[in-house]
């Protein structure tokens, strides 16, 4: 620190003097002054409309990020799905028919001309109308064409003509029996509820740990932990997360096209009961990301009902 020299006492009072080296002068600019504070948006833009180049440079950088910016939402909405349907999957369309139509149905314009060519579905021929299966229907009748079939008590005195004839009216009959069972059982004719449990059982034969243990990868285990043998499954799997999330997204499938028709945008009720199994189902499926994430369950339930990050991700409003 420079020393400090007491001044003159007659000069009224101390006067400190300071010996330090002389600070240069600053170079004189001889540009005029400008300002150099920060312009608004407002200013800029007024600024930018006085050059007619430069704002329409303007108008081209704000389109180009426009769109860019549309392009991105879009991506991201197909990626994330809807909160009600999801994804699209042939698996899902298959619902409205409950595995019986073998191609899609392609959505049409106001003439009725399809905008894309039908595409190929996923479907269960096995499973018939009133709870009944194709092997079940078989052995019914085959056990009734021999309970029915005409019976000879006498043979010495039976009339070969009149059993032949006998004989051929049977078949005739059963053919008969059997084009009308067919036709009874078969889900083209069965209602909405029909459908329903057959899409029921669709989605336990599909998603049912009875057979998906057999087929899909499952979770890693923990470090540490020993593989141990799992227990055989007594009967079909009803209960597990995948299943009952699968039986959800078939009912609100099928609810979701009911309320699109008429006037199901008045039905309260319908409304209401589409968003009570919509929060359910997020339940679920937050649960079993908890529990199952990145195993062959979670990968396969994903893909198969087009479920994407919007129907159980943040907060579903509709």
């Amino acid at each position: 620190m420079p020393p400090r020299i007491t001044g003159v006492p007659r000069l009224g009072g101390a006067l400190n003097l300071c010996i330090r080296p002389a600070s240069k002068p600053s170079t004189p600019s001889l540009l005029p002054l400008t300002q150099t504070a920060s312009l608004s948006q407002k200013e800029k833009k007024k600024i930018a409309k006085q050059d007619p180049y430069r704002w329409a440079q303007m108008q081209q950088r704000k389109a180009a990020h426009a769109e860019i910016k549309e392009k991105i939402a879009a991506e991201r909405s197909v990626k994330l799905g809807d909160q009600i349907r999801g994804l699209t999957t042939p698996f899902v369309e298959s619902f409205d028919s409950a595995g019986q139509a073998p191609l899609s149905t392609p959505p049409t314009d106001d003439d009725g001309n399809p905008l894309e060519e039908p595409h190929s579905l996923p479907t269960s021929p096995h499973l018939l109308n009133n709870l009944a299966s194709r092997e079940e229907l078989n052995k019914a009748i085959k056990r009734a064409y021999t309970l029915t079939k005409p019976m000879v008590e006498h043979r010495d005195t039976v009339d070969p003509e009149k059993e032949n004839e006998a004989l051929e009216k049977h078949t005739r009959d059963h053919l008969k029996a059997k084009e009308a069972l067919s036709r009874i059982v078969h889900l083209d004719n069965g209602n909405a509820k029909d459908r329903r449990h057959a899409n029921i059982r669709r989605c336990i034969e599909t998603f049912g740990r009875h057979i998906t243990d057999k087929k899909v990868k499952q979770k890693a285990l923990s470090r540490g932990i020993e593989e141990q043998a799992r227990p055989v499954r007594a009967g079909p799997d009803t209960g597990s997360s995948e299943v009952q999330i699968a039986i959800l997204t078939a009912k609100i499938r099928a609810l979701a096209n009911e309320l699109e028709k008429g006037r199901g945008y008045k039905d309260k009720v319908g409304k209401r009961d589409l968003r009570l199994m919509v929060h359910k189902r997020q339940r679920l499926l937050r649960y079993m990301e908890r529990k199952e994430r990145g195993s062959g369950r979670w990968t396969h339930m994903i893909e198969t009902l087009g479920l994407g990050e919007a129907t159980w991700k943040n907060q579903i409003t509709f």
